[in-house]
C-alpha cells in the first residue's frame, strides 16, 4: 500500500531551545529554503556555455501568528526596535491535520527584517495576527515523521481569541480625541539586513543596518476630529516650528471588553503630515470622515499587556 502524502495544517515555532516555545498558533509559514546561484560561461568563440552554481542565498522565513505564548518573539522584536539586535535559533516544526509531525525546519543566527501589524477597523470581526520577517545565516531542513504537535493548547485558543482588529485605540498626547479613530491601515516596520561574502563560505554572513519605521495612517469622524483639525491648522497650514508640533503618542491593543490593554506601541516623536476631509457624497447615509497621516521618529514595543505575558 503507498504511503499518502505530508500534509502540514498545523505548525509550531520553537526559538532558541524546546522550553522556550515562543508560540503554539502560527497561522502561516513560508520561506527558509537555500536557493543557489548561477554562473554562466561562454567557452571559447563558440555558442557553447557552461553552466555551474556558485554561492547561494537563504530566503527568508515569513510567519503569521497570534500572540498568545509568543513571549519569546515579542522579546526579540523588542530588542531589534531598540537596536539591540540579536541573533535567534530554532525550528519550525510542521504537523498535518492529525498533529502528528511531518517535516522539521532548523535555523539558526537569523535577524528580524520585518514585522507587519494587520489592519485595525473598530467594526471588524476577524482575529488579529502578527507578520514577522526573518533571514537566518544557516538552515536545515529534514522529513521526519515522529510525535505529536501539541498546537491547541486549552489556554492557547482562548487567549489568542482576545486579540480583534477592532480592538485598539490611538493616544497622541495634546491632541483631543484620537481615540476615537476608527481605522488604522496596516504598517510594517523594517529593519535592515546586509548579506557580506567571504572567500572561504558558500553561504555569506548576514549584519543588521538602519531600522525604518512607518507613518501612521488612519481615518476618525469628523464630529470626533476637532484635535486633529486644530494639530492640522497649527502645524500643516500655518507652519508651526517642529519643537512645538512634535507630539509623543501610543497605539493600544484592547481585549474584547475594549477596557484591558493587551499590550501597546509607544510612538515617540510623533508629527502630522496631513489631515483631510474624505470624499462623501450629498444625501448619503455614510459618517463624514478625515484621514490622517502621521510620521513617527521612533516606536517601542510594550510587551507588558495581558496578552504579550502569555
Amino acid at each position: 500500500m503507498s504511503q499518502g502524502s505530508y500534509t502540514a495544517g498545523n505548525f509550531q515555532l520553537t526559538i532558541d531551545d524546546e522550553s522556550k516555545k515562543s508560540t503554539s498558533y502560527l497561522k502561516s509559514v513560508d520561506g527558509g529554503f537555500v536557493k543557489a546561484d548561477i554562473v554562466d560561461e561562454a567557452i571559447g568563440a563558440g555558442v557553447h556555455h557552461v553552466k555551474h552554481t556558485s554561492v547561494a542565498t537563504i530566503e527568508p522565513f515569513s510567519i503569521e501568528f497570534g500572540l498568545s505564548g509568543a513571549k519569546s518573539v515579542l522579546k526579540w522584536i523588542q530588542a531589534s526596535w531598540n537596536r539591540e539586535f540579536s541573533r535567534r535559533n530554532g525550528q519550525v516544526v510542521h504537523a498535518d491535520f492529525n498533529l502528528k509531525q511531518t517535516f522539521i525546519h532548523e535555523f539558526s543566527d537569523a535577524l528580524i527584517m520585518e514585522t507587519t501589524f494587520p489592519a485595525l477597523d473598530g467594526g471588524s470581526k476577524d482575529a488579529a495576527y502578527l507578520k514577522v520577517k526573518f533571514q537566518p545565516e544557516r538552515v536545515n531542513t529534514q522529513t521526519k515523521p515522529g510525535g505529536s504537535v501539541n498546537v491547541t493548547d486549552q489556554n492557547i485558543i482562548p487567549a489568542q481569541k482576545l486579540w480583534l482588529c477592532s480592538g485598539f485605540r490611538l493616544k497622541i498626547d495634546n491632541v483631543a480625541d484620537t481615540e476615537f479613530a476608527n481605522k488604522i491601515e496596516s504598517f510594517t516596520i523594517k529593519q535592515g539586513v546586509k548579506a557580506l561574502h567571504t572567500g572561504v563560505d558558500r553561504f555569506p554572513q548576514i549584519e543588521p543596518t538602519k531600522i525604518e519605521f512607518p507613518n501612521i495612517v488612519g481615518t476618525i469622524a469628523v464630529a470626533k476630529g476637532g484635535g486633529m483639525q486644530a494639530w492640522y491648522e497649527d502645524c500643516i497650514a500655518n507652519g508651526m516650528s517642529d519643537d512645538k508640533s512634535i507630539k509623543q503618542g501610543a497605539l493600544e491593543f484592547l481585549g474584547p471588553d475594549k477596557s484591558k490593554v493587551l499590550f501597546r506601541i509607544t510612538l515617540k516623536d510623533v508629527g502630522l503630515l496631513s489631515y483631510k476631509i474624505m470624499p462623501s457624497t450629498a444625501n448619503s447615509d455614510q459618517i463624514k470622515r478625515g484621514r490622517f497621516e502621521m510620521y513617527v521618529g521612533a516606536m517601542e514595543l510594550d510587551g507588558s499587556g495581558d496578552l504579550a505575558r502569555g
